[in-house]
């Protein structure tokens, strides 16, 4: 089975894209393979970030590997908090620190639409390959649910009348961003792994 290096310690995020990829792929977290320290995050896009820490953990393992960023982008914040969305509350928040600001700032606001995005970076030889996975849907004006992590209880995605937070995990992982990202990886693992590439 091929492995991958998910540059990644996020336990919810691991689950994520265990559960998508399934058995294809052995998907291998930090701690797995002894990498510790910060990731550098300093791009201002998430593309740029992505591929950031998909190269921190290249060039210390020489090992194919993945990243990725994700982020929370609201109209009415022309797009904030966007790269920022993990830290937007300051450098140490919590999940909840994030929820409270952002619910904050759409205070009376009635333009509440907003979608997550998710870039993944794949190297591959050192070679990078992008996805882009993105969900649309509005903020609700308090949280729902207790699955999901970060913005997930106040995020309803369209066409739906619960949050990220009140959906089975499998269920949120075939709308959501991540999983729409993780899909277009997957596809392209597949087509690679069947020799009709390099």
């Amino acid at each position: 089975m091929k492995e991958l290096i998910f540059a990644t310690n996020n336990k919810h995020k691991l689950q994520e894209v265990r559960a998508l990829l399934g058995d294809t792929i052995k998907v291998l977290s930090l701690d797995e393979v002894g990498l510790a320290g910060d990731i550098p995050e300093t791009a201002d896009t998430l593309d740029g970030n992505a591929i950031q820490k998909a190269m921190w953990v290249y060039d210390r393992t020489g090992a194919d590997c993945f990243a990725d960023d994700t982020g929370l982008e609201v109209d009415a914040l022309g797009g904030a908090p966007g790269v920022y969305s993990a830290r937007y509350a300051g450098e140490h928040c919590t999940f909840a620190d994030n929820v409270a600001k952002l619910l904050n700032a759409l205070e009376g606001e009635t333009n509440r639409k907003a979608d997550f995005r998710t870039v993944i970076c794949l190297l591959q030889n050192g070679e990078p390959h992008l996805f882009e996975g993105r969900v649309d849907g509005h903020i609700l004006t308090q949280p729902y649910g207790e699955g999901g992590f970060g913005y997930d209880p106040v995020f309803m995605p369209d066409r739906f009348a619960v949050s990220f937070a009140e959906m089975p995990l499998d269920v949120k992982n075939m709308i959501s961003h991540r999983g729409r990202a993780v899909a277009k990886l997957a596809e392209y693992l597949k087509s690679t792994t069947n020799g009709n590439e390099k």
